[in-house]
């Protein structure tokens, strides 16, 4: 009989900090509503590189 073990995994949570982080910068550095979407994936994409280098790499510490 196999035991199967549920993992839990948190990524998207780093992918929703790196949204909002990217687009509260974006409401702080630029008013016109042009540079906010574009640091809303630029965040997006910085928690994405968070998540694959450093969190994945740290195994169960």
């Amino acid at each position: 009989m196999k035991h199967h073990e549920e993992v839990k995994t948190n990524d998207s949570l780093y992918y929703l900090v790196g949204l909002l982080t990217g687009l509260i910068i974006g409401v702080v550095i630029d008013t016109t509503f042009v540079l906010i979407p574009i640091l809303g994936v630029v965040g997006l994409l910085f928690a994405g590189f968070f998540l694959n280098v450093f969190v994945r790499g740290r195994g169960n510490a």
